[in-house]
Order: structure tokens, then sequence, then C-alpha cells
């Protein structure tokens, strides 16, 4: 696992200025504290943190084919390199390390952009072809590592693993993008390919970019998709399946060289994660957990009780929930506005594992790929009943809903209306309500009019239909599972677990979203992933086989904290800065105030519970702190000095 940057001049063969790339590089140690590398060559910087994982002695990077013609840096693991490497060679390559790392240089040589689609594994990476004088970036299937771009106005192309590495240019604008602010309160989370600033982007998941050097064009290319279209099958099969391909994918995930675990919270997917572990290791598996004082919150009994069934390594540790501290340096660690409180206990628990191991697998993807969340029954359910509403009935009902007067955001009128709505609505436009955590029409409260008229009727929304587009099914489950893979898997899952865990240069593995794992559950039917009120059923079906099954049916609680009771006391003097006249967020000019303060005003009386919507506010708030303050790089000749832009 690694961090990644670099700078591609477009339409000349002019230098890239050394300190640049080593800003941008020094921006991303947290990526890689085992060593660096840079390629700084007319036209061209290519910059490399390293988290050594395999062969640790030869795959110092940027790394070369033969006759240095191909150079890459490359964050994540090929999982099937040696596969690779051996039919590569059989094709005439020839290898000068056992890293992973290498299998992409001659990937490229012998398939061209192609290559990816052999690649198994989570990756970001960079190539340039010097003789073709071509950049070629490209991002995993299910985007589990990061990679963003941006071209400077007038200036080069940037890229690299974490926003911050961007912004060490002098001359990026840090604009905002305001539809990237409408996502961002939609949905907590700024969904690909648009970032927090106007000239900046993420490279979405299942894309490669290819940027000629005398092309002004910038055109991701998708190169896989997942299709969501079940097909029948008895649940013997299934469950046999399910076993087989699982224990495979976790064996692939546990090539290292480094100290490897898993997080075991004693939930179903993390249990089922390491039940494959200890099938297929030959050594007791290394397992880390959390605990907390408050035992509505504590799950660390439960995960226990798994890691004596298994005998695992079991290392458990006490955190305060109560972590304010942490909350000023989430602007830091996500670049810009993230709104999953459970970022903080998963930086805690990183924080924590990372004092046992280097490598640590995790459970997530399991509620996508299986239904685990609760919105998926309750989705089911709604479209149940609407398909027995005769479309004429719902159109009338729709317009008779619309002569129904606002009443105050959050207000028991206003709810009654929404739960209406997504009655009487269509299936995807019912699901945007599960999707997102607020409405348009709360939004439209929450935004200055001149904001809006900034948006030009631009609506989060709209992401949910394009996706639904794209989707090639009907099947109303299939159709939500994946809606939540594009948007909330990727924006929100493992966004907040990359940054997390290489805040601590710790490496996280999902083997539940190994691609071909993907493709299998996705032809799964619904009566295999929704049994009753119980979702996951094919999963826990499999898990019986080894996990007690009292930890397999039992109340989740997830990394929850109790946020609405700290925003009514302990950070109720942020709350109340939140609408200060003098405010960060009032000088935006994005918001009324006056809202911000009723919201506020609302859920500390307990009238209503604001809380998902003022911690995104507070969030945004720290987010703006940090992308202002954060130095760019002055590249003036006569010094070299951090300022702030």
């Amino acid at each position: 696992m690694c961090g990644i940057a670099g700078v591609l001049q477009r339409g000349q063969d002019a230098a890239v200025d050394h300190r640049l790339i080593d800003a941008m590089n020094a921006a991303l140690a947290h990526r890689g504290p085992d060593g660096e590398g840079v390629l700084v060559e007319p036209g061209i910087a290519l910059g490399h943190r390293r988290l050594a994982i395999i062969d640790r002695g030869g795959g110092d990077q940027p790394l070369f084919n033969e006759d240095r013609s191909v150079a890459v840096v490359f964050n994540g693991e090929i999982y099937n390199f040696r596969e690779l490497a051996a039919e590569l060679a059989q094709a005439g390559h020839s290898f000068a390390t056992h890293s992973d790392t290498e299998v992409i240089v001659h990937a490229w040589e012998q398939w061209g952009e192609d290559c990816v689609e052999r690649l198994q594994g989570m990756f970001a990476f960079a190539l340039w072809d010097r003789k073709a004088e071509r950049l070629f970036l490209a991002r995993d299937r299910l985007g589990i590592k990061p990679l963003h771009y941006a071209l400077v106005p007038g200036g080069p192309l940037l890229f690299g693993s974490e926003l911050k590495a961007l912004v060490c240019h002098p001359d990026l604008p840090r604009e905002i993008e305001p539809r990237a602010v409408e996502d961002y309160f939609a949905f907590g989370y700024i969904p690909d390919p648009r970032t927090i600033l106007k000239h900046a982007f993420k490279l979405p998941p299942g894309h490669t970019l290819t940027v000629e050097r005398d092309d002004p064009r910038l055109e991701p290319k998708p190169y896989w998709d997942v299709n969501f279209r079940p097909a029948e099958t008895d649940e013997t099969p299934a469950v046999d399946a399910l076993v087989a391909q699982l224990d495979d994918t976790v064996r692939s995930h546990l090539v290292s060289e480094v100290p490897l675990g898993a997080f075991l919270s004693g939930g179903v997917d993390s249990s089922a994660v390491v039940a494959a572990m200890s099938r297929v290791s030959d050594t007791p598996v290394n397992t880390c957990s959390i605990g907390f004082e408050q035992a509505e919150y504590d799950e660390s009994p439960h995960s226990a009780r798994v890691a004596e069934h298994f005998g695992t390594h079991h290392h458990t540790h006490r955190v305060d929930i109560n972590d304010f501290d942490l909350i000023a340096h989430l602007g830091t660690v996500y670049d810009e506005p993230f709104a999953d409180s459970s970022a903080i206990p998963t930086y805690r628990l990183c924080e924590i594992a990372r004092k046992q191991v280097t490598v640590a697998l995790s459970g997530d993807g399991g509620d996508e790929l299986f239904a685990g969340y609760d919105w998926y029954r309750g989705h089911l359910r709604k479209e149940n009943l609407r398909r027995r509403i005769p479309t004429p009935l719902r159109g009338l009902g729709r317009r008779a809903l619309a002569l129904w007067p606002r009443r105050r955001s959050g207000g028991r009128s206003e709810r009654l209306r929404t739960r209406i709505d997504k009655l009487l609505g269509d299936t995807v436009s019912s699901f945007a309500y599960s999707a997102t955590m607020t409405t348009g029409a709360q939004r439209d409260q929450l935004f200055s009019d001149g904001f809006r008229r900034a948006l030009g009727g631009y609506r989060a929304e709209q992401i949910i239909h394009e996706h639904a587009a794209r989707a090639g099914t009907d099947d109303p489950l299939a159709l939500a599972q994946y809606i939540d893979t594009k948007l909330y898997l990727a924006g929100d899952i493992l966004t907040k677990v990359d940054r997390a865990s290489m805040a601590h240069s710790l490496e996280v593995r999902v083997p539940l979203l190994d691609h071909r794992f993907v493709e299998w559950a996705a032809t799964l039917p619904t009566r295999l992933k929704i049994n009753g009120s119980s979702g996951k059923y094919v999963l826990k079906k499999a898990a019986e086989r080894s996990v007690p099954p009292s930890v397999l049916y039992r109340h989740k609680k997830g990394f929850s904290i109790p946020l609405a009771e700290w925003l009514q006391s302990p950070l109720r003097e942020r709350l109340d800065r939140l609408s200060a006249p003098d405010g960060i967020l009032a000088e935006t000019g994005y918001f009324r105030t006056e809202a911000i303060a009723e919201l506020a005003r609302a859920h500390v009386a307990g009238h209503a519970d604001h809380s998902n919507l003022l911690w995104a506010l507070l969030m945004f708030e720290q987010s703006l702190i940090e992308l202002y303050k954060r130095p760019s790089v002055d590249m003036t000749p006569e010094t070299l000095r951090c300022a702030a832009t």
C-alpha cells in the first residue's frame, strides 16, 4: 500500500519543478513511511511513497520495464501477480524483481490499455510510456484505492492518491464546486467524479484515463461494470459455492511479507472472513477490535466470542467513545467534507490495529452484496405495496400531494408528506429517499437564494437516476444494490476505510470485494439475500457451518457514536458557532444562517433529531478550515516556502 503523485506538462517538454513533486510526495508520507522515489524528466514527474508489503527489498518505485521505456507508480495489491508473471515470462518478458508492481509494466507492454482487465486486486496506478509520450491512469473495479487528478488552468495535469497532494500546486484554484456542495448535503460525501474543488476530480472506479501529451482531452473510460441480474439457484448449491469462493478469495488476499491480521467486530461479515482465514491458514489468525466503556455501543464481547471460537490471537483495546479531540483532525484526513460519523471509531480501530499488524483484512462489502442494510428490506416492502396501487391513482395522489402546504423541516407533517411521496413515486425516486440524508426541500431551506441560483436547478438525486439508467435491471433489490455499490460503497465506506487506515500506514484488504466474488454474488436471487426480516440470508447460512449462531442472528450495532447527545451538550458551543454571522459558513454565502440556527434550536430542545445534518455542517466547516489553511508550494526561483492560498 502506498501513495502516488505526479505531474504531466501538457503540449510541451518543460521541466517539472523538482520541489513540486517532492512536496506532493511529502503530503502523502503517511501512506508510505518505508521509502520514497521520484522520477523527474522533461515534461513528466512521478512520485511514490512506499509501504513495503511484497518484495520488501526489491520493489522500490518508480519501477521500470527492461529498457526503462515504461515507468509505473502503484498503490495497492495485485493478488494474481504470480500467475501473471509466469504468463508474461513465457511471452518473453524479463523480471528484475519479485514485486507485484512489476507485472503492471510488462502487462502494459503485452496488452496495452486492456492490461487492467487481467489484474485481480485493488489498485490505483500511473504509468508513463516514454516512447508513446502517453500517461495511463487506472483505478480498480470497485474503487478500493483512490486516485485524483486536476488540470491546472494554463498549466500541467496533476494526479495523486489524495487531494492534499494536488493542492500543493500554487496555481490550482481552490474554487468550490457548487454541485459538490449539493451532493455532499444530500449524501454526506461527494460521489465521484467530483471533488469539493471545481478543477479537481476523482477517477471513477473501474475506469482508466489515457492522456496524450499533445491532446487536451481528459475522458475517463470504463473497463468494468457489475450486473446485478438475479439467476435462479437452489440454496444448498449457493451456500457450497459461497464457502468455496470465499475461501479462494481470502487465500489470495493473504500474501504478505509483513504481519497480517483481520478486523473483527463480531458481526456476520468480519466473522465470515475470519472463519475463512482460519480454514486456509496454517497458523492462528491475528484479530483486532475496539471496545467502548458504554455498553450500548460496545460489541467487543461478541468479537471476543468469535476470536475464542477460532483460536485467534485477539487484541481488544478500549477507547473513549467521547472522542471529541479527533473532530478537528478529520478535515486533514479526508481533505474534503465527509459526514460519516463512524469515521471516528474507524480511525481509532486502524490506529490500534497498526500496533499489531501492517495488513488487515476487513469484511466491508458484505452489506451491499448480500442486502444487509435495513433500507433494503424497507425498500422491498414499499415496492410491493406500490405495485398494488394502480399507476393512474399514484399520479393523482402525487398531484394532490403537490398542493400540500410545506411545513417546518423535520416536523410531523413534513415526515408524513415524505412517506406518502415515497410510496407514490417511482422505484428509483423512492430509493433515493433511502440513499440520501436530506430531501431536496430540506436543502432548499438550508441553502441561500444565491447558492440555489448557482446550482442552476441541479439536484443530487440526478446521480441516482443516472446510475439506475445504467443498471440494466428493473428488479427492485438488484437496482438498489447496484446504486449503492456505485455510490455509498465507493463514496462512503471505502473512502472512510482508506483514509483512516492510511493515516496510520495500515493496509486494509477487502476480500468480499474481489471482483470475481462480486460478479458471482450479483447473480443470487432476492430470496437468498433477504428472507423474512433477515438480510444476508445465504451468507449467514454459509457462516453457520463454522460461526456460532448467536453471533450471526443478533442485532448489530455497527460503529455508532452518540451523535445526537454530543450535539446537545459537549458540542453545543461549536453548534452555536455554525450560524454565527461572522462564522465560516456565513462567509461562504451558501447558507441561510437562520435556517441553521433553527435546526440547532430544534435539536437541542429535543423537538427533532437533526444530528446527521448538523454533523454534516460541522464537518463542512472543518473541511474548509483545513482546505484553506493547507499550504501550497511557492515555486518562485528565490525561495521555497509554504504559504496559505
